[in-house]
């Protein structure tokens, strides 16, 4: 089974996170954030990952050590659940509409981490959610994942459906480049050997 599971633990938070790559989209999330875990039950349903993460973080200040860590642990569970990668169809993109919102997501998981961002999100807070946290969470998640990712809004006016519309497009270009290809099967998709 390609499954991780990730402790992280720093002064400001305290992490636990379970992912299974073969699941089927069932989520548990308690990260002391409601926007945060609505997207990621979001991120798990359109991956068909399993998602538990459970956080204790010092929100007492803000979100941001929340956010920007839980993208790390989800990062490292990732490239851990993948293993040595054999098998993988390791390219794809999807391009969702979400009312009004179009979003395009295109990932590589190369071995190399790269976050391509080029979001209007136009409010400052959806809730008490800044809305500058969705670019933290995506740097923490590629840089411990080791995957190129790139998120491009389209067309959109509502901060709220321009992000769930990130979060969806994103886990379903994960699911896509993660599944595994027969043609790859005992391989590595890469002239390298290697990813």
């Amino acid at each position: 089974m390609r499954e991780s599971q990730i402790t992280r633990q720093t002064a400001e938070t305290d992490i636990q996170l379970t992912l299974n790559l073969d699941g089927s989209g069932n989520s548990e999330t308690a990260t002391g954030c409601g926007f945060l875990d609505h997207m990621l039950m979001l991120f798990a349903k359109h991956s068909k990952f399993d998602l538990k993460v459970s956080c204790k973080g010092d929100t007492y200040v803000d979100y941001h050590h929340t956010v920007e860590d839980i993208g790390i642990a989800l990062g490292s569970a990732l490239c851990n659940a993948l293993g040595d990668k054999k098998g993988i169809v390791r390219y794809a993109d999807t391009t969702l509409p979400m009312d009004e919102a179009i979003i395009l997501s295109a990932v590589d998981i190369s071995g190399r981490a790269y976050l391509g961002f080029d979001m209007n999100i136009p409010a400052q807070k959806v809730g008490d959610f800044d809305t500058e946290l969705v670019q933290e969470f995506f740097l923490g998640f590629v840089r411990n994942a080791g995957i190129t990712l790139h998120i491009r809004e389209l067309a959109g006016s509502n901060s709220h459906h321009i992000i769930e519309g990130a979060f969806k497009s994103v886990a379903v270009s994960l699911r896509k480049a993660c599944s595994v290809d027969k043609a790859f099967s005992e391989d590595i998709p890469s002239t390298k050997g290697v990813l």
